[in-house]
C-alpha cells in the first residue's frame, strides 16, 4: 500500500481458511508460498487460518516445516482472531508472533481500496448499486435476516 498503483493481491496470494479447507488446499497454498519460483515478491495469506480442523493444522505444519528449507526469503502472513489464538496455527507459529496495528491513517486506507474497487465506466453492472461505482460494497444490519 505504498502506492496507489500497487496491486490487491491476487487470487493465488490468499487462503480463506473455513472448518472445511483441506489439507490439500493448505498444501497446494504453501506450496506456492514456500516453493521459490520466480514469481516475484508476493505476500501470501493465511486468514482465519484458527478455523482449520486439528487434522488438517497438524500437516499443514508438518508441512511447512519440510518445505521451509527450499527458501528463506519466503513472504507468509497468517492472521488468526486473538480471541482465538490458543487453537493449534497460531500456537504452533507463535514464535513467529507479531502484533499488527495499521501503520496509515483510516482515511488513507480506504482512498487506497477505493481506487482498486472503483469500476471506471459501470454500463449496468451490479457496481452501480454501490456508493461511488464501488464493486464491493458491505451491507450490515443490527437485526438478522432482514433481507441483506
Amino acid at each position: 500500500m505504498n502506492s496507489p498503483e500497487q496491486p490487491l493481491p491476487a487470487f493465488d496470494e490468499v487462503l480463506l481458511c473455513t472448518p472445511h479447507t483441506t489439507a490439500e488446499q493448505v498444501g497446494l497454498f504453501l506450496r506456492r508460498c514456500l516453493i521459490p519460483c520466480g514469481g516475484g515478491a508476493k505476500i501470501y495469506t493465511m486468514l482465519y487460518a484458527e478455523e482449520l480442523s486439528y487434522e488438517v493444522s497438524c500437516r499443514a505444519e508438518e508441512l511447512f516445516q519440510q518445505l521451509q528449507r527450499y527458501s528463506s526469503s519466503y513472504r507468509l502472513v497468517i492472521l488468526c482472531d486473538c480471541e482465538r489464538e490458543h487453537s493449534y496455527i497460531p500456537s504452533a507459529f507463535s514464535h513467529y508472533k507479531v502484533h499488527m496495528t495499521p501503520q496509515r491513517p483510516r482515511a488513507e486506507i480506504q482512498q487506497y481500496l477505493q481506487h482498486h474497487y472503483r469500476v471506471a465506466q459501470p454500463s449496468g453492472s451490479a457496481a452501480s448499486v454501490f456508493k461511488d461505482n464501488m464493486c464491493v460494497g458491505i451491507v450490515a444490519s443490527k437485526r438478522a435476516g432482514v433481507g441483506k
